[in-house]
């Protein structure tokens, strides 16, 4: 749908926001807004604790689930005051709080003044713009922070306040539609990841011949397994572990001369990313032999999602001098025992997930990992090797339509979000009038 423009603009005499609405004032973050900075024992304190992880990013929304850490002095806040994440702000971490409660000390508790509709600011510290100028001031290469001082010299837009109100309403409005729609999405992408679980849970448990002669496993929760397969500890597989390194890194990609490290998340759901990677700084030595190279198999030891444990990937190619994190297992197989192909197979499976994350150690957060004696003690079933290779092969097909059929959707998603995030910042810097829209415009 195309909307209405603003006829009489002016200059904003700000290369970022560029010509505004004549009407608009500019004025300091600060002088409109307050920083409250209210610390609270979390420990003395019954009011509810929200942590970052609990802000979903670029759209402000709550998110209920386990505290990663709770301890120590918080900030308080109340009703309708904004929650603006100070580290790593490229996360755009921005909440309005519809009740009162304590947040991380990492988060910076903003309350509006009477000429700041408090929604409309919060779509403003959430506009694209916005975060990225924030963003440019951090500082800390490892955990990269913004403070007050910068944030609250920035210009905020200030239309009437009955404007600001008509521009949240239509942004509250619209960006409901939008999620809607990638939740249907995201609906999609699950099944798709859950039919893609049982095909290979199956084949790597039952294979792929329905009429093979069966045989009790011994485990009752892995149930009958081909009479020809062997049930083993996995520590018979793995040859050898290794844990890579992870030194204070600069939060860029490394270029073709540069070292970098990669992150743990470059193996997430069994695929391979190499771009998932830091820049090792030049005042750092490398350490040449955790340079990681194709036919390397990669395990996630440790993550702050319990899901992502335990992902593992076999590295077709990867680009020169990238090495492995700490957070990241090298594992050598018995190659004659099994391929690495089924291996990675093996791994993405219900059974092994359901003992990878029945070992996971540390509560969440950071520290949660697996250590090298739990993979050892994992049960695998592992049929002949010339077998294995079948299954992988056959698997490989089904499981690169399924991906395509995920990429499809993935990129309407992103195409979904970008739309969001051009509509929120577009509204809230005058590019479009939203003042006479209304609801029944357009279909729910």
């Amino acid at each position: 749908m195309t909307y209405a423009e603003y006829r009489d603009l002016k200059n904003s005499g700000i290369k970022w926001l560029q010509d505004i609405p004549s009407h608009w004032r500019i004025k300091r973050l600060k002088f409109s807004t307050e920083l409250v900075n209210d610390k609270v024992s979390v420990e003395e304190s019954s009011l509810p604790y929200l942590g970052l992880e609990h802000i979903e990013s670029w759209t402000g929304r709550r998110i209920f689930g386990e505290i990663a850490n709770s301890e120590g002095l918080a900030s308080a806040f109340s009703t309708g005051d904004l929650l603006f994440g100070k580290l790593r702000p490229y996360l755009a971490k921005v909440h309005l709080a519809e009740q009162e409660g304590l947040i991380s000390s990492e988060a910076l508790v903003i309350r509006s003044k009477a000429e700041v509709h408090s929604a409309f600011l919060k779509y403003y510290m959430l506009s694209r713009d916005f975060i990225n100028i924030v963003d440019s001031s951090t500082y800390g290469s490892k955990m990269p922070r913004a403070n007050w001082d910068f944030i609250g010299n920035l210009p905020l837009l200030l239309p009437e306040l009955e404007e600001q109100q008509a521009i949240a309403r239509f942004l509250d409005f619209k960006t409901a539609q939008i999620d809607a729609l990638i939740a249907k999405k995201q609906a999609l992408l699950d099944k798709l990841a859950e039919k893609r679980t049982a095909l290979i849970s199956h084949a790597v448990t039952k294979g792929l011949v329905p009429s093979v002669p069966m045989k009790d496993s011994g485990v009752a929760w892995l149930g009958e397994i081909p009479a020809h397969w062997e049930r083993m500890l996995m520590a018979r597989v793995i040859s050898a572990f290794e844990q890579g390194w992870s030194p204070s890194c600069d939060e860029r990609e490394a270029s073709e001369e540069e070292w970098g490290v990669l992150k743990s998340g470059c193996v997430n759901y069994g695929v391979f990313q190499e771009r998932e990677h830091k820049t090792l700084p030049a005042s750092i030595d490398p350490i040449p032999s955790l340079e990681v190279k194709a036919g390397d198999i990669l395990m996630c030891r440790a993550s702050g999602s319990k899901h992502l444990i335990g992902s593992v990937a076999l590295v077709k190619k990867c680009r020169p001098k990238l090495m492995f994190s700490d957070k990241t297992y090298r594992v050598s197989l018995q190659s004659a025992m099994i391929d690495s192909e089924f291996f990675v197979l093996v791994m993405r499976s219900k059974y092994l997930r359901e003992q990878i994350e029945l070992s996971i150690s540390g509560a969440d957060g950071l520290a949660n990992n697996i250590p090298q004696s739990s993979v050892k003690a994992y049960q695998v079933v592992i049929p002949p090797l010339d077998e294995q290779q079948i299954i992988a092969v056959t698997l490989q097909k089904k499981i690169e339509s399924m991906d395509t059929q995920e990429k499809k959707i993935a990129k309407a998603i992103g195409k979904l979000q970008e739309y969001r995030s051009a509509l929120i910042t577009n509204a809230v810097t005058g590019k479009i009038d939203v003042r006479a829209w209304q609801p029944n415009q357009e279909a729910a």
